[in-house]
């Protein structure tokens, strides 16, 4: 398992209009998204944080892995969840022993909900104009 973990490993992570690339290599347990620290990156909120540190947390790997992130795209949440998503499809792909933990707490599947078109001849998606019979 030290071989495997001296190689870099790169996933893709999606979630509503966000895009997360994370590059997962052994090292100290740091994360960084677009140059930053977590911290610097989500300010104070620790749910987020949460969110990113799950997979790792599940598989006892907080202090192994090195991991730097490029976001774009979305909001602040739905970034978090797709980084969440791209560590945990890399830490499947270092080792196929993490598929039950990680699936069992949905982390391995994509939430493929987007936002809804805008139709024409309403406000939004679904919310039409004031009714008036008379």
């Amino acid at each position: 398992m030290a071989a495997e973990n001296k190689k870099e490993i790169v996933k893709t992570g999606r979630r509503k209009c966000s895009i997360a690339i994370a590059k997962v290599v052994s090292g100290k347990g740091r994360v960084f998204i677009n140059g930053k620290t977590l911290k610097g990156y989500f300010g104070n909120r620790p749910s987020l944080e949460m969110t990113i540190y799950k997979p790792l947390v599940l598989t006892e790997n907080q202090d192994k892995f090195d991991i730097r992130v490029k976001a774009v795209g979305g909001g602040v949440s739905a970034q978090a969840d797709a980084i969440q998503l791209a560590i945990s499809r890399a830490l499947l792909e270092m080792n196929e022993e993490y598929k039950p933990t990680l699936k069992q707490e949905g982390l391995l599947t994509r939430d493929a909900r987007i936002k809804e078109r805008k139709k024409y001849g309403r406000k939004r998606a679904r919310k039409r104009f004031q009714f008036s019979k008379r």
